[in-house]
């Protein structure tokens, strides 16, 4: 599936909150999320520094189900590179600290998978985690990434873990250079929780502008980390060699927010080693890992 998804125009969203089976995203879902990456009406912008913009918007008035989209200008780092990143499990183990647990669980078809994330939240809130189908899709020089919730019989929640629910989330990666591109990241969770107003406010103002920072200095070192570990095995880009075995759709059933439990964080107050974190400043990230 490598034909661009480009050639026409998205007669609108199609989003996967109305899915009521498992299917591989088509050339319409990737020209969709697209478009959403790129529209403007109906977004708050609530951060903008230093080529890092964050925005919010609200989809239900009463739940804590926001969309989220962030997007950042990645100096010195090739699209390609960046999309290598993304995919690399491995490389993610190094920078991503927010990181509990990840693994690929079963491949679908040559641009999608199924795999397990964790992660850690801001204390005192349960850390959370989510099964999803992903899928990604080359654009000439551009590239997206894009995943949404499945149910997978051997993966049932957890009893030490909320499992969320990613209604839709991903990347576009947009080359504006040889050595340069754009990233926007888009995610609609619903975190299965009812979240204090604090969270919200700080992914948007502070864990989400940190969290791309992380990501673009990860790029910047990829290369040579790369070198030392299996340089030539990307399987994102060379189906056949991927170690992961082949599932059948019929296997997956589409993860619904409303057949989770929901837990009611909404008054739990931030700890104060939050608060001083959130304080300092942004650069402050060990990068020893990722050499």
């Amino acid at each position: 599936m490598e034909k661009s998804a480009s050639s026409t125009e998205s007669p609108g969203p199609r989003p996967f909150l109305g899915r009521d089976s498992v299917q591989v995203p088509d050339d319409q879902d990737f020209r969709s999320f697209r478009s959403e990456c790129e529209a403007e009406a109906g977004w708050n912008l609530t951060y903008s520094k230093a080529g890092v913009s964050v925005w919010v918007q609200a989809v239900e008035v009463d739940r804590p189900l926001h969309k989220i989209k962030c997007r950042m200008e990645c100096r010195d780092v090739p699209a390609e590179t960046l999309y290598d990143v993304l995919h690399d499990i491995e490389y993610r183990k190094k920078w991503d600290s927010n990181v509990i647990e990840t693994f690929d669980i079963a491949r679908l078809t040559v641009n999608a998978d199924v795999g397990y994330y964790s992660w850690r939240c801001p204390k005192p809130l349960k850390n959370r985690d989510v099964i999803t189908l992903r899928s990604w899709l080359p654009m000439g020089t551009d590239y997206i990434i894009m995943n949404y919730s499945v149910k997978h019989p051997k993966y049932p929640p957890r009893k030490d873990l909320v499992r969320a629910v990613s209604i839709q989330t991903g990347y576009l990666i947009q080359s504006t250079g040889p050595k340069s591109c754009i990233i926007t990241y888009l995610a609609q969770v619903d975190p299965k929780g009812s979240l204090p107003k604090w969270v919200v406010n700080k992914s948007s103002q502070f864990l989400a502008p940190k969290a791309m920072k992380k990501m673009y200095k990860a790029c910047v070192k990829y290369p040579e980390w790369k070198q030392k570990h299996q340089p030539h095995f990307k399987p994102w880009l060379h189906p056949e060699q991927s170690p992961l075995p082949s599932l059948a759709l019929s296997e997956l059933s589409v993860q619904h927010a409303d057949s989770l439990e929901n837990i009611d964080e909404s008054t739990v107050a931030e700890s104060r080693e939050e608060r001083s974190s959130g304080a300092g400043g942004e650069g402050s990230d060990d990068d020893t890992s990722l050499t």
